[in-house]
């Protein structure tokens, strides 16, 4: 998979623009303010996700403009593509794939597939819960744009029912309630199937690359977390749906005496262990960001494993936070397909690279 060119209208602090990438790797190079960043995040908004840097998509799009548009040339499986991203300032996005219009714009993902690190990404394994979240909802929408449109449908049944909680002249009545769980607990079962299948590939790749980080001296596990009451995620998705229905009419009366959604698998996590112990609570810094490189080149060797191609990984200025022996790793471990990387200065560690100056 190989990203050959993007060109960018109205797109955050760019006008008009155009780059052309190389197979193997690709150095972007300039001072702060250049639009290293910015450039990244429009290759990433081209797979069709979320970008990571905006809450609402309105934000990239150029001041006092009605819309950015994103596209790329992509070669991927023998054949080349043309995709496109519009992003309006108010309406919705609209995304093509060889002047076909498509029916949601994950469907992107098809075609173009990355894999995304920046200094944030360095949190995940002492960060915040939602964190540990998102990269797995990211990286699996790729994956599998059907989880998108899951995804999608649940967040927004989800603040239905936080809105209808919420609710004090007239209270909610409990089957009103009971309705949009059963619905969650629906859509639930299909996510938790799709969380728990890609948790597993993730722990297999991550215990290699991890190892390898360590020299062999520490263990890295992964887990998936998620409701009591689902004893196996990789059950039927009728079991699991029955379990979390229990887990919902379980809570529904504190739920509607606190006004809020107090637990589901939007709570959901990656349990992340060293040497048997809670990484979260025990990693020093430097186990954290051996862990962190972990998932990342963890999750790009999955997606090699479900495509037969290297995703394109964006490493977003994240080498200048890393010591010397993790410089090597990735540096060795960016040589296996395309790269895109943004620093201030040239790196040694990449001499002949391709390099774009901003």
């Amino acid at each position: 998979m190989i990203l050959e060119s993007v060109s960018l209208r109205n797109f955050r602090s760019y006008g008009e623009a155009f780059f052309p990438f190389d197979d193997g790797v690709n150095i972007l190079c300039g001072d702060n303010g250049r639009g290293k960043t910015n450039l990244l995040e429009a290759v990433w908004m081209l797979t069709g996700v979320r970008s990571w840097r905006a809450a609402r998509k309105q934000e990239v799009v150029r001041w006092d403009t009605p819309l950015s548009l994103i596209k790329g040339t992509v070669f991927s499986h023998g054949r080349e593509y043309a995709l496109s991203l519009e992003l309006p300032s108010a309406g919705k996005s609209a995304a093509w794939v060889n002047g076909i219009k498509k029916r949601r714009q994950s469907e992107l993902s098809e075609h173009l597939r990355c894999v995304l690190f920046s200094p944030e990404d360095l949190a995940l394994i002492k960060g915040p819960t939602a964190g540990r979240r998102e990269f797995l909802d990211a990286a699996i929408s790729q994956l599998r744009p059907r989880y998108e449109e899951f995804l999608s449908r649940y967040l927004r049944l989800l603040e239905s029912k936080s809105r209808l909680l919420k609710q004090e002249d007239p209270r909610p009545a409990p089957q009103l309630v009971a309705a949009f769980d059963d619905q969650l607990a629906s859509l639930g079962a299909q996510l938790i199937g799709y969380r728990a299948k890609f948790c597993r590939g993730l722990a297999e790749e991550c215990a290699a690359l991890h190892a390898a980080i360590s020299d062999g001296k520490e263990t890295l596990t992964l887990e998936y977390r998620t409701v009591g009451t689902v004893t196996d995620p990789f059950s039927d998705a009728e079991t699991i749906r029955g379990q979390l229905l229990d887990h919902l009419e379980s809570h529904r009366a504190a739920e509607m005496q606190a006004g809020s959604c107090l637990s589901g698998l939007h709570k959901d996590d990656l349990e992340i262990t060293l040497n048997g112990r809670p990484a979260r609570a025990f990693a020093s810094q430097g186990q954290s960001r051996s862990a962190a490189l972990a998932l990342k080149f963890g999750q790009r060797e999955l997606f090699f494993r479900d495509g037969g191609e290297y995703p394109v990984l964006l490493l977003d200025d994240v080498l200048s936070e890393l010591d010397g022996p993790r410089q090597a790793f990735v540096a060795g471990h960016a040589m296996g397909g395309q790269s895109i990387i943004t620093c201030c200065e040239e790196k040694r560690e990449f001499s002949g690279a391709n390099l774009l100056r901003l």
